[in-house]
């Protein structure tokens, strides 16, 4: 494998973001995430607003209600909410240019009065006990060392009856065996993600943080369309990517990012992981 360097999380999102704009479409779709593809949502912007729709449905997100957009990228889930179900979002990310992306993102869909973003770690956030009806994570649990601390968060800043939503890549199992651990790896290392945990170690964290109602649903073949897509994305560029980076046109965090968008998919093919949707509940 050519040079790579495993980026951290902010080198990751700050060295991909117009990667992420120009490839994955997110100029325009707001989504860094992959899309809830069915008979509805047959192609990629659809998709990526699907998934918003599938985990606001599971949540049960009324009007008027109160949601944490934990991770929030550059606030596509924040402003999807505002719209479709008339919430107030606050959306917190580790990433400066996320937030002045989603600030402007808000502000271009009209929707700036109901939703505010804040540079901030989820694991740690500055509002007080119970301030949420909903604790939403879409794709961003992935990237906390230990998942633990993100849901001990997720429980405090809960209301009572409150819900926690979250869309996530697990693992089909712990221990692997040392290849499949090196192969799973490989991917993860290049997107910034520690680890996964698997869907028993999410039930587990629940239970710890006082949370109930834990629920797991493996929607992995309803990703597929952007698994697939990723991946061939991935082969489409590589070559001119590691072209371009001799001459410091791209750079290593990029090649990063190409060479996990490759292995994530290898990865699957192995059953190393699935795509998922977990929920669970605060209790009244």
């Amino acid at each position: 494998m050519a040079k790579s360097i495993f980026p951290t999380l902010q080198s990751y999102y700050e060295g991909t973001r117009w990667d992420y704009r120009w490839v994955w479409g997110v100029r325009s779709t707001y989504a860094l995430h992959f899309g809830y593809y069915d008979e509805q949502a047959t192609h990629h912007k659809a998709a990526v607003a699907n998934m918003n729709k599938v985990m606001a449905d599971l949540a049960a997100i009324k009007a008027g209600e109160k949601v944490l957009d934990a991770g929030c990228g550059v606030g596509g889930s924040s402003i999807w909410l505002a719209q479709n179900r008339n919430c107030t979002t606050v959306g917190v990310t580790p990433i400066e240019s996320q937030v002045k992306d989603a600030v402007r993102n808000a502000r271009r869909q009209s929707v700036s009065a109901r939703t505010s973003f804040l540079l901030a770690d989820y694991r740690k956030i500055p509002f007080e006990d119970g301030s949420f009806d909903v604790v939403w994570a879409l794709e961003s649990v992935c990237h906390a060392e230990r998942k633990l601390d993100f849901y001990r968060e997720a429980a405090r800043l809960l209301r009572p009856g409150g819900r926690l939503v979250i869309a996530e890549y697990v693992r089909k199992q712990r221990p692997y065996s040392e290849e499949n651990e090196f192969q799973l790896r490989r991917w993860l290392n290049n997107w910034a993600i520690p680890d996964l945990d698997t869907v028993s170690e999410h039930a587990a964290h629940a239970q710890k943080t006082g949370l109930v109602d834990f629920t797991f649903r493996d929607i992995t073949q309803h990703t597929m369309r952007s698994i697939l897509n990723i991946k061939e994305h991935g082969y489409k560029w590589l070559p001119m990517a590691l072209s371009l980076n001799k001459w410091g046109i791209v750079s290593d965090v990029q090649i990063s990012n190409v060479w996990g968008s490759i292995h994530q998919y290898h990865a699957l093919e192995k059953k190393l992981w699935g795509y998922g949707l977990l929920s669970a509940r605060k209790p009244n």
